[in-house]
């Protein structure tokens, strides 16, 4: 068990900390080394031991407190321990950077990242492993050279620091230097590094072709690490490449022992699942390539894999997902070379969906890298006779069954009738074409290479395009100025402006009698190569060659031209028109010529000559050049728009006829999106939103199904609309997506639209954070600080005329009129305003006005606490309130329970007695004997009142015993009246009901009795009070019921003497209380 011991300050007693027990708070932790002032050493390894069990945020808690300023200021001689944790803390910032998709997220972790290896440079600016870590997090940034220079820092100290060493590597091979990433010595200063270094030396040796050195190294990363992942991948994408049956399986089996040892590894994922496609077994494809897609963030990864999954429900017949799978795999790769098979299997589906036109796309796409594939010719002869176009399909499928073609004319014909439509095919027909030529030993035509070195300035391939313009001129003069054999004068920003009109140098070399003989023949080659050399930024030398042009040929326009732009692009906009004009002088009615030259009027600012120009390039093309016309339009436009006094007539007749230039183009090409884009503009500009919403609407929709066009203005303008329609929250959505699309949130024009929306839409936070954004990206521009300011004193105003406010709004807004004071503060001193815009006397209104409403807030907030107090106090009071009332409630609802309770006490009492007394009574009635009755009955008949003597005792122990309870129930009650009054009155009025019913009862017995002894029908048992009759049950349960707890009514004197006898029983209440058996006894025998 790891273990570490934490010395106890002032004894010589330690902590132990077992490492992996370490507890979930890491507070504790951290409690504890900061009491015992622990080594910084310390606090670095249970950072990284956390780290280890997957608890990062332990770490990174740890990390940030080890590196806070308290603790640098207490561990201040402590330096290594220092910049080990920053640079931890960075290393582990660069690593999200890396792996973070989003871009903005991406950003923040490498800016953590930066300031942690900034703040350990600090501390010591030659420390070797902060190097280290700073070119880590350039290289994962993307900055090569930056992170060479810093491993080269490193080096430069200690030329064998290993870390340094593999970075090094590893920005070579970046660079594609793979002879020079092999990072040999990094083995020959430490043998016994880990595997990963000989898993890079093995990717070199791939790359450069050394597959059996490759292999090697792959299997020695084996021997040190058996369950290295990747090297295993490495090996088994070696042996499926064999192509045969041994090394397939051998590569699968390594395939699958690679995933049986980290099942998340995504390239073996999709080997694994490109093998089980081939077997069929299309539920582990899909399981697979999932589990690929979620576990990878490499864009050439996720390819493949949505290729996976796309050809497999491709396989099954469900063309729509297959669709969708090829083009999210055709969305992750940024060229059609890195991948192609994703565009293949899309332009089958679309074709099979009867999508013709974006199948044709897709196939031409697939023709580009394999122009030799016949399938794909076929397939595109197919979709060309579906379009109608039956020639091309048929010059299509002739080409694909050629097997074996011997003319080489034949293939040029082929290729100049392709060139215009499918360069790839006419590309491969004028390669066959050439390369039958050298076979056969004639000369290769300069307008064949010509046109082959064209077709690959198109396709990008500008290392072949150099290639086969430099055999199209041959050797000349041309040469040794390319190689640099002749000096060609200044480069400098100065001579620019004499340096492409100058011809001496040509005079010069022919005085020297060098041959300056350029053929006709090969003047657009050699023109086609000075445009790629000027594309590869060789500026110098492309300038040259348009001059060598340019002085053979004088009548050459497009040279003129191409000087001319080089020259805009160095912002010499008067020696571009001069040379604008030079090839005016050639042609005056070039409608190339004059659409430049009014670019440039019109962006020096000259607007009269501008539209003259523009509409002499449109009369030159007698209307059909759709780029002069367009140009006029937009001149038009800007016309109607400038911020000089703005003439409404005159505005809406710029208006009218942009729109007619516009329409102009619409109806010669109705494919135009940039003039449908300027019709909607003008539309918009009249009011009629709608309808120009309605424009923009199709433009975009038309140029987002296009790979090749990137129109980020019409979502500006459909976001404009939307405002000027007063749907703020639309337009700031279309603001924010047309920002993310197109310009990865680094706009600030755009930004600054959104910042007005939101001001608009009164939401001055908002707008607050959207101009801060863009002072961020542009810290120069001084209308945006202005915006931000009057922002912050705009809410700061609303806030302070609510009718309601709380205190911390008020003190909200006096913060944020502090800001703006401070910022309109700021731009006032500056020595510039004027260049910027503004006024010094507009600066300080807005100052003074922010001071006075601060000088205001402060009754405002006094007033906002004191309301705030009030409503405290209500509250409270409130709260009391309810408490007491609560408390009433659970008091009155205990009390009711309590009466509840007692009076169910009593009633379970009185049926207890009641049940006791018919006991009792049933027991004397079984004890009687016959004779006693007998005797009892004669005694009856001698003595006629015997029978009321009985039944005025029997009505005197009732009146005790009805006297006793109710002096019992009398007590309850007074005890009952202490506690609460209302228990008292329920009680009497319980009572009295019951009272009433048993007096009746008695009554009524008493009056049966009288009309039995009347007939001379009475019992003598009757009298005695024994057990009634069988069929005389429930009359017997009811007298005794009533002998022992109500009061019967019999005859005035009978209650007389009854009450007399209750009174003298007063005083005996306890006693018959307590021995009621012993009192009836004895009444029974008398």
């Amino acid at each position: 068990m790891a273990c570490v011991y934490i010395p106890v300050q002032n004894s010589e007693e330690e902590v132990r900390v077992a490492l992996d027990q370490l507890p979930r708070d890491a507070s504790d932790i951290l409690d504890i080394l900061k009491a015992e002032q622990a080594p910084l050493d310390l606090w670095l390894v249970i950072a990284r031991e956390y780290f280890k069990q997957g608890k990062i945020d332990q770490f990174r808690q740890i990390l940030e407190e080890g590196s806070s300023p308290e603790i640098d200021e207490y561990y201040a001689d402590v330096r290594y321990e220092r910049i080990a944790i920053l640079n931890a803390l960075g290393a582990y910032y660069s690593y999200l950077g890396k792996i973070e998709t989003k871009q903005r997220e991406k950003e923040e972790h490498f800016i953590l990242a930066t300031q942690y290896y900034n703040k350990a440079s600090r501390i010591d600016m030659h420390e070797p492993s902060t190097w280290v870590g700073k070119g880590q997090l350039l290289l994962a940034k993307g900055e090569v050279e930056q992170a060479f220079a810093a491993f080269k820092i490193v080096l430069d100290g200690d030329r064998d620091n290993v870390p340094a060493l593999l970075g090094q590597a590893c920005v070579e091979f970046n660079r594609g230097r793979y002879s020079d990433s092999l990072g040999v010595r990094a083995l020959l200063v430490h043998p016994d590094c880990p595997g990963a270094v000989r898993l890079g030396i093995g990717l070199c040796r791939y790359k450069l072709g050394q597959s059996e050195k490759a292999r090697q190294a792959f299997q020695r990363v084996l021997q040190l690490d058996p369950e290295n992942v990747e090297a295993l991948v490495a090996l088994a994408i070696m042996d499926m490449g064999t192509n045969k049956a041994g090394g397939i399986r051998t590569g699968v089996e390594k395939m699958h022992r690679a995933f049986e040892i980290y099942p998340y590894c995504a390239m073996a994922l999709n080997y694994l699942a490109n093998h089980f496609f081939f077997t069929g077994q299309h539920f582990l494809v899909e399981q697979l390539t999932e589990t690929a897609l979620a576990v990878t963030t490499h864009g050439p990864t996720k390819s493949h894999s949505y290729y996976n999954l796309a050809r497999s429900y491709h396989s099954k017949g469900d063309y729509e997902k297959a669709g969708l799978y090829y083009m999210a795999s055709v969305k992750e790769i940024n060229k059609p070379h890195a991948f192609i098979f994703p565009y293949y299997g899309l332009g089958q589906v679309q074709l099979k969906l009867g999508d013709f036109r974006s199948s044709l796309s897709n196939f031409e796409k697939v023709l580009e890298v394999y122009p030799d594939n016949c399938e794909t010719l076929r397939v595109l002869g197919h979709i060309y006779v579906q379009l109608g176009q039956i020639e091309k399909g048929q010059e299509f499928m002739r080409k694909a069954a050629k097997v074996d073609p011997r003319d080489a004319q034949a293939f040029l014909d082929l290729g100049e009738l392709l060139i215009s439509s499918d360069t790839g095919a006419a590309l491969d027909a004028f390669n066959t074409a050439c390369g039958l030529l050298k076979k056969g030993g004639q000369e290769v035509p300069v307008e064949l290479l010509n046109n082959i070195g064209v077709i690959y300035f198109e396709r990008g391939e500008l290392e072949l395009a150099e290639q086969s313009l430099k055999e199209a001129v041959g050797d000349g003069i041309w040469r040794s100025f390319i190689e640099g054999k002749v000096n060609v004068g200044a480069a400098d920003a100065t001579a620019c402006s004499h340096l492409y009109k100058d011809m001496q140098i040509f005079t010069q070399l022919e005085a020297d009698n060098v041959n300056l003989e350029l053929p006709w023949n090969k003047v657009t080659a050699l023109f086609n190569l000075a445009r790629l050399l000027e594309q590869l930024h060789r500026m110098e030398i492309a300038s040259i060659l348009y001059r060598l042009i340019i002085y053979k040929y004088p009548d050459y326009i497009d040279a003129y031209l191409r000087l001319a732009a080089i020259s805009k692009a160095r912002n010499n906009i008067q020696l571009s028109i001069e040379l604008v004009n030079d090839a005016l002088k050639v042609n005056e009615k070039c409608p190339n010529a004059l659409s430049m030259l009014g670019e440039l009027e019109l962006k020096n600012d000259d607007w009269v000559k501008a539209k003259e120009t523009f509409r002499a390039a449109s009369e030159a093309a007698d209307g059909k050049d759709s780029y002069s016309t367009l140009s006029l339009g937009n001149w038009n436009y800007f016309a109607a728009m400038r911020n000089e006094k703005r003439a409404p007539k005159l505005e809406a007749t710029h208006l009218e006829k942009a729109k007619e230039l516009y329409t102009k183009v619409l109806v010669q090409h109705n494919s135009n999106l940039y003039a449908a884009n300027g019709a909607g503009v003008v539309l918009a500009e009249k009011g009629q939103f709608d309808v120009s919403k309605d424009i923009f609407s199709h433009v975009q929709e038309a140029a987002s199904g296009s790979i090749f066009i990137q129109l980020p203005d019409v979502w500006i303008n459909i976001a404009h609309v939307y405002f000027a329609q007063g749907n703020f929250a639309l337009a700031v959505k279309m603001y924010q997506n047309c920002l993310r699309k197109f310009y990865h949130n680094t706009d600030s024009h755009i930004l600054l639209y959104l910042a007005r929306t939101h001001y608009e839409a009164e939401q001055w936070q908002d707008c607050k954070k959207t101009l801060l954004r863009a002072i961020h990206l542009s810290p120069a521009n001084y209308v945006l600080r202005f915006d931000a300011g009057v922002a912050m004193q705009k809410f700061s105003a609303s806030t302070l005329q609510k009718a309601k406010r709380t205190a911390d709004e008020v003190r909200s807004a006096v913060a944020e009129l502090q800001n703006a004071v401070r910022v309109f503060s700021q731009m006032a001193a500056g020595a510039n305003l004027h260049y910027h815009g503004f006024d010094e006397k507009k600066i300080d209104t807005h100052v003074g006005y922010c001071k006075h409403l601060l000088e205001a807030a402060k009754v405002h907030c006094e007033a906002a606490q004191r309301e705030e107090e009030q409503a405290r106090q209500r509250q409270e009071l409130a709260r009391q309130l309810a408490l007491a009332e609560e408390a009433r409630r659970k008091a009155e609802e205990q009390r009711k329970k309590q009466l509840e309770k007692r009076k169910l006490e009593d009633e379970q009492k009185r049926v207890q007695q009641q049940e006791e007394h018919f006991r009792r009574v049933k027991e004397q009635w079984k004890s009687s004997t016959p004779a006693s009755k007998r005797r009892e009955r004669s005694d009856a008949d001698d003595e006629d009142g015997g029978h009321s003597e009985k039944r005025r005792r029997k009505g005197g122990k009732r009146r005790r015993k009805e006297r006793s309870s109710k002096s019992q129930y009398e007590m309850e009650e007074a005890e009952a009246e202490i506690d609460d009054q209302e228990y008292e009155d329920a009680s009497l009025n319980y009572g009295e009901p019951a009272d009433q019913m048993h007096d009746q009862d008695d009554e009524a017995e008493e009056n049966a009795q009288d009309v039995l002894a009347a007939a001379g029908l009475d019992d003598s048992d009757a009298e005695d009070e024994a057990v009634p009759p069988p069929n005389a049950s429930r009359r017997r349960k009811a007298w005794s019921e009533s002998d022992e707890e109500e009061e019967q009514q019999p005859e005035s004197g009978l209650v007389r003497e009854n009450s007399a006898e209750l009174q003298e029983s007063d005083g005996e209440f306890r006693v018959e209380k307590e021995k009621p058996n012993r009192d009836e006894a004895v009444e029974d025998e008398d």
